[in-house]
């Protein structure tokens, strides 16, 4: 692998992982707005004392944003620089 495909690759695992921050954040809102109208808010997560979002849902969201940004980066590395459209 050359360093031009290793940086495109690293930067969009970065970006995908920054992606998966906003959308964690929208979820969050909207999974707090949710509680609060009912005025049941559950405790915050153990992963994190200042999320509310299930573990889960937190380590799939860091895990969709680091895997989408890898295989994002080398899907669009291949259609821009070796098929050349």
């Amino acid at each position: 692998m050359n360093n031009k495909k290793t940086i495109y690759i690293i930067l969009s695992v970065i970006l995908g992982l920054l992606l998966s921050f906003v959308a964690h954040g929208v979820i969050e809102i909207v999974y707090v707005n949710y509680f609060l109208s009912r005025g049941d808010l559950p405790e915050p997560s153990s992963l994190n004392a200042h999320c509310y979002l299930p573990s889960v849902l937190q380590i799939g969201l860091l895990l969709a944003g680091l895997l989408g940004g890898y295989f994002g980066g080398r899907f669009w590395w291949h259609k821009i620089y070796s098929e050349r459209k």
